[in-house]
């Protein structure tokens, strides 16, 4: 069964399939309890939402009900051509408005909900007086997304980059060389965020669904760093963001880099932005700097500016591989390995070197049938790498390991490459 979640409306339809168990159906919980007493709401509330963890313990980010929702905001209203609303009466107003018109988005978060990708997405299709519709299977199954967005006329879809673009496409081509087909029809936008999103990925999904796929730059600590769009027939690129209206590259003492410098610096956003870690202050002073009087949110994404405001995102300075005084990003040398016809997925870490101090490492996961060697595998990246980033070692496992909301689990990765003979 499929549960959905709208604005004036809840209920379920029936899929064969079967819920987690403890799951009770929506619709008896009104009926044979009373309403919750209403409490007094303020702005001042907290929405705490913890990080995957990918570069060490989860921490819990402490977001204002008034920051996270002038976060997002500016993301929904405008675009419908209305003002963002000042007070919770009219927003009520303007979700009733979407409802009526029949312009109230059918959402689908292929990632989990404890996921800020599937949360936020989620939350703005809400607060327009959309509604929710959420997978029943406890890991990530394709076909089922694309028969509930056929099922439920879904508008929209949510998705953490490759992870889940990938296996979306292969489940398209599977359909169609078993003679079948999908009705997307209604599905005009697939959104990503969190990890990287590959263009051709993006190319073929934007190609087959008939979508737009728009790529957000954000992170659990900040919201609205950049975005791309790519639609039907268009040129996807990957890592490419158009800067956002409060985003800066600044490097580590805050000075802002000059577009067109190439010089790297560190992703900032000012304005709504959280208030911090939960019960860690020291961590909070790290991520939250102030500069020149501006409060601003700098997650550790590295990253160069083009002269036109274009950015270039690197990756993240935590998991930066230093390969014989060379900074290398793992996501770049991700990027570059996957590219190779045969990869399905790859992790990319640094290891032990006694010549370089650290050696690029990938972890990698073949298509059936694939009969790709190491060595196969790191020289295809030269076309696309310079060779100080070309995998030195290439580990071949059964399967890459992701959490359930698709972020890479580096230190997996690492125990991998480190306990596999390193040629």
């Amino acid at each position: 069964m499929t549960w959905r979640r709208g604005c004036g409306r809840s209920y379920r339809s029936t899929t064969g399939r079967h819920t987690s168990t403890g799951a009770l159906r929506y619709e008896d919980l009104i009926a044979e309890n009373d309403p919750a007493a209403r409490i007094d709401r303020s702005g001042d509330d907290l929405y705490i939402l913890y990080t995957g963890g990918t570069t060490g313990m989860p921490k819990g980010v402490m977001w204002r009900h008034d920051d996270l929702f002038g976060s997002l905001a500016p993301t929904v209203y405008p675009l419908a051509g209305f003002e963002i609303p000042t007070d919770a009466v009219s927003a009520g107003r303007l979700a009733a408005d979407f409802l009526s018109s029949g312009r109230a988005p059918v959402q689908i978060p292929a990632s989990p909900l404890m996921h800020g990708t599937g949360f936020f997405t989620t939350m703005i299709a809400m607060v327009v007086g959309g509604t929710a519709v959420t997978l029943t299977n406890r890991h990530f199954d394709a076909t089922e997304l694309w028969e509930t967005v056929e099922r439920e006329a879904a508008t929209q879809i949510s998705i953490v980059g490759d992870a889940f673009g990938k296996p979306m496409v292969a489940a398209l081509e599977a359909a169609e060389a078993s003679g079948r087909s999908f009705d997307l029809s209604s599905l005009f936008l697939i959104v990503s965020s969190g990890v990287m999103w590959s263009a051709p990925c993006k190319r073929t999904l934007a190609d087959r669904a008939g979508v737009i796929c728009v790529d957000t730059l954000g992170s659990s600590e900040g919201l609205g760093f950049g975005a791309s769009m790519d639609g039907p027939g268009g040129e996807a690129k990957t890592a490419r963001f158009t800067i956002g209206e409060t985003t800066k590259v600044l490097t580590e003492d805050g000075r802002e880099v000059e577009p067109g410098s190439g010089e790297k610096g560190l992703l900032a956003v000012a304005g709504a932005i959280p208030l911090g870690y939960y019960k860690d202050p020291e961590k909070t002073s790290e991520t939250f700097p102030t500069y020149d009087g501006v409060r601003y949110s700098v997650p550790g994404d590295w990253a160069t500016v083009d002269t036109d405001g274009t950015i270039n995102l690197l990756g993240r300075g935590s998991v930066s591989i230093n390969t014989g005084g060379e900074k290398v990003y793992p996501e770049e040398v991700e990027e570059a390995v996957k590219n190779h016809p045969d990869v399905v997925d790859a992790v990319v870490v640094g290891v032990p070197d006694e010549k370089f101090g650290q050696a690029v490492a990938a972890v990698v996961e073949l298509g059936p049938g694939s009969t790709a060697t190491p060595d196969e595998i790191a020289d295809a990246t030269r076309a696309h790498l310079a060779g100080f980033k070309r995998p030195r070692h290439v580990v071949i496992v059964d399967a890459v390991q992701r959490g359930p909301n698709g972020k890479t689990d580096y230190k997996w990765a690492k125990d991998r490459a480190l306990d596999s003979p390193l040629t």
